[in-house]
């Protein structure tokens, strides 16, 4: 597999080989994570060592310091040899990162920390080995000059301790991946032509092999069930906790867990096509996009860093020229102390942190989200546009009723409806061959077929020409079908959906196709009005079946006998209104309305195509999944909120103070060891704050 970094603040950075990002500075990560979870730690046990190193000089220098009068002749020369390798090996990272950041014209965090840090060492440095160019203004009242060795040196060592703590805490927002990718199972039980059977590694199944599951052994791969039953917890990709019966013929997800059954499966799809890697490479696509809430602090931080850079000059020259002796080393201090404090770590991390917590949290309960901004609008939601057949019914419609007006009989009607439905791609056409099939019907060959979007289908065989479709359909060949629509009226009052047969222009016959309303689709209506959002179902079917189905779970708003090209104006309509819009749906012809919606949700029981156009994927296919996502999207973005207006806060207030500005009123000046606290906190708490999405109950 092709390996891509990006960096976690700026996703549009990828590189093909691990670095630092040119416009932040922080390290970049894997786009696609992997099962052993080395990423990060190679960057965390270099970065434990320098600050364990750094940590023991600077404990030294603060000895010197503190028995600074009894080696007054050796001291400040110690101090520097101590301080030497805490600021040029240990700090080494932000200086490189500093320094790019002013070639890439990119001024960043370690723009600021490199320029305190070394301002500090530098004038500490010249204050040792050429004291006497300096002035009285920059000496004590015994003629000493300050060193800063201990405050350079400390400063390095907080903020790598900031950097351990916020690297452990980044590689935990990564833990939603790492559970996934655990799930699956490394070998597969192979069953060989002559039955015997033999465990190979999973890397070497290939689509078409048979395998066996044991009882309490996970499924290897997707596939379909050849043989045997049991009941298999797919908990893992739907977040539900009861197992489901699998049987002959049933589909089965790879990584969830066989129960007390044996199963014989195929392997449908392996390697990267199953469904446990694509949601994995969704969910570490959408931990990488951005909301469109971080152009805000992408904004703030494009004027902020050389707004402080500006701020620590001012403050300099201020305290030089009207502060108290010795006024130019109060103003060196504190323009330090300016330049750490106000490092915009915090603002950066306040968005994507909260994203890559919440799209994971999303992975381990069913919702598979596409992108950041899908997550973002989704709070924002106010109506919901379902299709009827398999978002608010099982999707698994029955043929229930054949009613003839002809001298045919069900038993060849129902061949030829099969014969012509054979070929359709509508959903409720399977129910009717599957009829047919059961009967062990022989199936007529069918010529000039055709299918009419919203209407129905056509086609000649050898008994004539059929037409199997909707009042519409039958208006359009101008067959007159008032004697069916007498007879369909009670059908579609009982929530059934009829079609209209023709043979040769003669109307022959009603088919009646039942699909059973999910049992979870009573509590997700409740869920969502509960959430104050209009329910409007759109669907092809007629208006009487419609209105039975509405009736029964008290949808809010109904439109019936629409075609696919309908569904998008119905959205265009609603969005003119001021409506923030999500569209439901699970087949082909809903994947222009899902790309219209302001958000698409794609049932995962549907199609491939519908699930790309779609923004947020419900894994199961149950309603309950759209309040579960507007309800972690809401916590993301308050959540976002919070870690935005901590950053904000903190640098508004945390700036003026490390200039000095309580000094005149209380006496209070801010060190630049206390400022690098407060930066490193002010990041570790954004981080901590987001990590608390893992624990939101949706």
């Amino acid at each position: 597999m092709k390996h891509e970094y990006v960096c976690p603040m700026h996703p549009e950075i990828v590189q093909p080989r691990q670095g630092d990002c040119p416009i932040c500075g922080m390290s970049l990560e894997p786009r696609i994570q992997r099962e052993t979870g080395d990423e990060g730690t190679d960057e965390l046990r270099d970065i434990s060592l320098r600050f364990w190193a750094g940590l023991f000089l600077t404990a030294l220098i603060l000895i010197l310091v503190f028995f600074d009068r009894v080696f007054t002749n050796y001291n400040s020369s110690l101090q520097a040899a101590l301080a030497t390798p805490v600021v040029f090996w240990c700090g080494w990272p932000f200086f490189e990162r500093g320094w790019q950041s002013i070639l890439n014209r990119h001024l960043n965090m370690f723009t600021l920390i490199s320029l305190g840090v070394g301002t500090a060492y530098i004038y500490s440095l010249i204050a040792v080995l050429c004291p006497s160019i300096f002035p009285l203004s920059f000496r004590e009242k015994d003629s000493r000059l300050a060193l800063y060795f201990e405050a350079a040196s400390v400063i390095t060592v907080l903020v790598i301790l900031g950097q351990v703590l916020e690297l452990k805490a980044r590689i935990k927002t990564g833990q939603a991946i790492k559970k996934l990718l655990s799930l699956s199972p490394t070998t597969a039980r192979l069953v060989l032509k002559d039955k015997t059977e033999k465990d190979v590694n999973l890397e070497d199944v290939v689509k078409g092999n048979i395998l066996r599951v044991r009882p309490g052994e996970k499924v290897p791969t997707d596939g379909v069930v050849l043989e045997g039953s049991s009941f298999v917890d797919e908990s893992m990709i739907t977040g539900e906790p009861m197992p489901v019966m699998k049987s002959a013929n049933d589909p089965v997800t790879g990584a969830t867990l066989n129960g007390n059954g044996t199963l014989i499966i195929r392997a449908e799809r392996v390697g990267s096509e199953t469904l446990l890697a694509r949601i994995v490479h969704m969910v570490s696509e959408a931990q990488r996009s951005r909301a469109p809430i971080q152009k805000l602090a992408d904004t703030v931080s494009s004027y902020f860093v050389p707004a402080v850079m500006i701020a620590a000059l001012l403050t300099f020259w201020v305290w030089g020229f009207w502060g108290p002796s010795p006024a130019f080393a109060y103003g060196l201090i504190n323009a330090v102390a300016v330049l750490i404090i106000a490092c915009p770590c915090a603002l950066g991390l306040a968005t994507p942190m909260a994203i890559m917590v919440g799209v994971g949290r999303g992975a381990l309960s069913g919702l598979l989200i596409k992108n950041a901004e899908s997550l973002e609008t989704m709070a924002r939601v106010d109506t919901v546009v379902v299709d009827k057949t398999g978002t608010l019914t099982e999707g698994k419609p029955k043929l229930t009723k054949i009613v003839s007006i002809s001298e045919k009989s069900e038993t060849e009607i129902l061949q030829l409806a099969a014969s012509l439905e054979m070929a359709s791609e509508h959903p409720l056409a399977l129910p009717i061959v599957a009829a047919a099939q059961e009967k062990h019907l022989s199936l007529l060959p069918v010529k000039d077929f055709q299918s009419l979007k919203g209407k129905g289908i056509i086609g000649k065989t050898e008994w004539g020409e059929i037409a199997i479709g909707n009042q519409q359909l039958f208006q359009d060949l101008k067959i007159d079908a008032s004697q069916l629509l007498e007879k369909s009226e009670s059908l579609r009052k009982d929530a059934q959906t009829v079609f209209y047969i023709a043979l040769g222009q003669k109307p022959i016959a009603i088919l009646a196709v039942a699909d059973a309303i999910k049992e979870s689709t009573y509590e997700a209506i409740e869920m969502l009005h509960q959430d104050r959002i209009r329910i409007v179902m759109v669907t092809g079917d007629n208006r009487v079946t419609a209105a039975a189905v509405g009736k029964a779970l008290g949808i809010d708003e109904i439109a019936a006998e629409t075609l696919p090209e309908d569904k998008i104006k119905i959205i265009q309509r609603l969005q003119t209104d001021g409506r923030i819009v999500a569209m439901a749906g699970d087949g082909i012809n809903d994947a222009p309305a899902l790309a219209q919606a302001n958000v698409g949700i794609a049932m995962g029981t549907g199609t491939d195509i519908a699930m790309e156009s779609a923004g947020i994927t419900l894994i199961k296919g149950d309603l309950r999944g759209i309040a579960r996502a507007k309800r972690l999207s809401q916590s993301t973005l308050r959540n976002i909120k919070q870690n935005l207006w901590f950053a904000f806060i903190y640098n508004a207030l945390g700036v003026p103070i490390a200039a000095g500005i309580f000094y005149p009123i209380f006496g209070l000046l801010l060190s630049p060891v206390i400022a690098s606290c407060a930066m490193a906190f002010s990041s570790v708490s954004v981080i901590a704050n987001s990590l608390r999405l893992r624990k939101t109950k949706i």
